[in-house]
């Protein structure tokens, strides 16, 4: 399923790179990196919603604020992963019937190995309901999934261009960051997921490690 990028494409994904980057915003990235994408190692693992997830209430905006603070304020994991349930169930709530039928029907073909269905149908959410994040942050997650960094930060850069705390989407970036070797990028995407969910799995001691890299340099 994953895709080796050839040396031309790479001058693109600099450039969608620094789309990201300034849009979360962060330094730009140089434009002319001539870094092959090396395969992926082992299996990928994004942050994603439970399997099983509360029901919410409908005014989304005042109720992801004040969810985002209690995320940001909870004394526990359990509490946190709580609450974190809560902001999933919001962001994947969507208007459209039809939207939600391709959703359930995408991650039915993502989990029977059918990565080329769930792309077509992902397509097609998107292009439905332009303003549904989730619809954005599935097809990422797909993208990188196949190890095509180029188009995952392009629907990255949709999901935070909605939703700046996105954590799920900030954690996908500091990931594609550190398979890249930008370090000190993916440090800082990591440092950005964790300001909004200071719970979120193995980001805490990928931060820990990336920073002794870092800037660990210059002491």
């Amino acid at each position: 399923m994953a895709l080796r990028f050839l040396q031309p494409r790479t001058c693109r994904i600099a450039l969608v790179v620094a789309a990201v980057m300034t849009a979360v915003p962060v330094m730009a990235f140089a434009q002319n990196n001539p870094r092959v994408i090396p395969p992926p190692k082992g299996q990928k693992k994004l942050p994603e919603a439970p399997s099983k997830l509360p029901k919410v209430a409908a005014d989304r905006t005042r109720g992801l604020d004040f969810l985002f603070g209690a995320l940001k304020a909870a004394p526990d994991e359990a509490s946190a992963k709580h609450v974190e349930a809560r902001i999933w169930a919001q962001w994947l709530q969507t208007p459209s019937d039809t939207a939600a039928l391709l959703m359930v029907r995408a991650k039915a073909a993502i989990d029977a190995n059918k990565p080329d269905v769930a792309l077509k149908l992902l397509d097609a959410v998107v292009k439905l309901r332009p303003d549904y994040i989730e619809g954005w942050n599935r097809r990422a997650t797909l993208y990188y999934l196949k190890n095509d960094y180029v188009h995952s930060l392009e629907d990255i850069q949709q999901v935070l261009a909605r939703e700046p705390r996105h954590f799920g989407a900030l954690a996908g970036l500091g990931m594609i960051m550190q398979d890249l070797g930008e370090e000190k990028r993916a440090l800082e995407a990591f440092r950005k997921a964790l300001a909004v969910n200071p719970y979120l799995e193995k980001v805490p001691e990928l931060v820990k490690s990336l920073a002794e890299k870092v800037e660990g340099r210059d002491i």
